[in-house]
């Protein structure tokens, strides 16, 4: 019973197939046609493309670092805005004469936008690198390609190439303006600097002599200083002591002691010793002990009456030796108190500036504190403008960081737009898809009653007898002739389809290849 029924259906398939072939050939053939039509009627687009490479600097870095530290997708975005200037852009468009009928109908804006983001491609290469700035390893721009699309593969080459020689050109430009930029900021700072620094010496010079005697150099001396002022002061107090002492002294000898010593006085000295030596030997009786009586009595009177005149001269030596012992003595107590009171004053003073010391160590520390800094400022940019007048010279030599072309644009021989052989698949699949939609449509829109089953299930009346189809004399040799026809157009087109495949999209030489190419990937053979 399955069987039946698969036979059934298979039949009437079949006759579907057959009574709608010309609905599905004729929408087929049509699309099909449209597709291959497009595919040939659309431009040749072509693409020339040139390979630029990134070099290191030739000089290790660890003898010269270059100024220029940009990495290379930075600066390579920088030359690329430069480059996709409208200014440029226009210069090259009136250069080659490019877009001449679009600018007929376009505004320029709108051309140069075109240009810039659809035929204009820039790919960077990247690959996974150790970065000699950072030491670590991840992805970095190792080169780059740039090209250019268009109709005329000629002008497209020569568009291509100026355009690598733009971005080896503004590359060089970039380079030198950054390190020529890079030194002048460096000269300009470190002048600048050199000008502070020579301010803050000024400053620092004003500051010591104001305050030249509490310097934190001079802390050191002052404190010694200090400490021997107060031995002296300590042993100048102890010979004012003994000094003062001596005075005392010298002024109570002076007190029992005789002013002046006259010859009367002399001779009543002289005699008194002698009456001491005669009253030792005789009596108060005897002559000569009389008579030295007498003549002291005598002497006694006249010193007296010469003692009550005017005021007598010292001219005993012994009281002329201890006045002036005395007045030396004054005198040096005075000339120890003046050392004294200058030693005190050297003393207070060497105090004060010990106490000063620490605020004027303090502010001379800070002002000092400043000045290392800015020397080691400027220092710092002493060393780094050295270094960017060395590396300048590397640029200028071009041992720097720089771009290599490394493939020129070629004559482009191929292509690349419009996919025509993809058009042509779609179109086939599209051609495909509208005839069976075709076909499928007007059989469902189609009530005919075809068959005895048809005629029962829309009637409800049984079928006594089926006529079957009377061929026409002639007919089956115009079917024949008709399937000839149809089969000669379908060879004809297949014969159109390989030659516009191999002329307008590639050598059959090299599709066949590709396809033994994919099919080997696949597995299949």
């Amino acid at each position: 019973m399955e069987k039946n029924e698969t036979k059934i259906n298979i039949k009437a398939f079949l006759e579907i197939v057959k009574r709608r072939r010309w609905a599905f050939i004729v929408p087929a053939v049509a699309v099909f046609s449209i597709a291959v039509a497009i595919a040939l009627i659309l431009p040749s687009v072509y693409r020339s493309t040139a390979s630029i490479l990134i070099e290191e600097q030739d000089v290790p870095r660890e003898y010269v670092t270059e100024t220029v530290t940009s990495y290379a997708e930075s600066r390579l975005q920088t030359i690329t805005q430069r480059i996709m200037s409208a200014a440029r852009l226009m210069e090259i468009i009136n250069r080659f004469n490019l877009y001449a009928e679009d600018r007929k109908r376009l505004p320029i804006e709108e051309i140069i936008n075109n240009m810039r983001e659809d035929d204009i491609k820039f790919a960077p290469i990247t690959a996974n690198v150790i970065s000699p700035r950072t030491g670590r390893s991840g992805a970095a721009t190792i080169a780059f390609t740039v090209s250019y699309e268009g109709k005329d593969p000629a002008v497209v080459q020569q568009v291509a190439n100026v355009l690598a020689s733009l971005y080896l050109e503004e590359n060089i430009k970039v380079v030198g303006q950054q390190t020529e930029n890079t030194t002048k900021f460096l000269e300009d700072e470190m002048r600048a600097v050199q000008n502070e620094l020579s301010e803050i010496d000024r400053k620092i010079a004003w500051y010591k002599q104001s305050h030249n005697v509490a310097l934190p150099e001079l802390y050191q001396y002052n404190l010694q200083t200090l400490d021997r002022t107060e031995t002296d002061i300590d042993r100048l107090k102890d010979q004012l002591q003994a000094l003062r002492e001596k005075e005392t002294y010298l002024r109570g000898q002076l007190t029992g002691a005789s002013i002046s010593i006259s010859q009367d006085e002399a001779r009543l000295k002289e005699l008194r010793e002698k009456l001491a030596a005669l009253q030792a030997q005789y009596s108060d009786a005897y002559p000569d002990v009389v008579n030295i009586k007498k003549e002291i009595a005598t002497l006694e009177k006249r010193v007296k009456g010469s003692s009550k005149g005017e005021a007598q001269k010292p001219d005993n030596p012994a009281y002329l030796n201890m006045a002036a012992e005395l007045a030396a003595t004054q005198s040096n107590i005075k000339s120890v108190n003046e050392q004294i009171s200058d030693l005190v004053n050297k003393k207070d003073s060497y105090r004060r500036r010990l106490e000063k010391s620490p605020n004027v160590e303090e502010g001379y520390k800070s002002l000092q504190m400043v000045r290392d800094n800015v020397r080691a400022k400027y220092d710092d940019l002493a060393r780094k403008f050295m270094e960017a007048r060395v590396a300048g010279g590397l640029e200028k030599g071009q041992l720097g960081e720089r771009f290599t072309l490394i493939n020129p644009a070629m004559f482009p021989e191929k292509p690349v737009k419009p996919p025509r052989l993809t058009i042509i698949l779609l179109g086939f699949i599209l051609a495909i898809g509208a005839g069976v939609g075709t076909a499928a449509l007007q059989e469902v829109s189609d009530h005919s009653a075809r068959s005895s089953e048809d005629i029962t299930q829309t009637f409800q009346f049984p079928v006594l007898a089926e006529i079957p189809q009377i061929a026409a004399p002639g007919e089956e040799q115009q079917r024949r002739r008709r399937f000839r026809r149809a089969a000669i157009a379908i060879i004809i087109a297949f014969i159109i389809l390989i030659l516009a495949v191999h002329f307008f999209i590639m050598d059959l030489d090299v599709l066949w290849a590709r396809m033994v190419r994919r099919l080997n990937l696949l597995g299949i053979i």
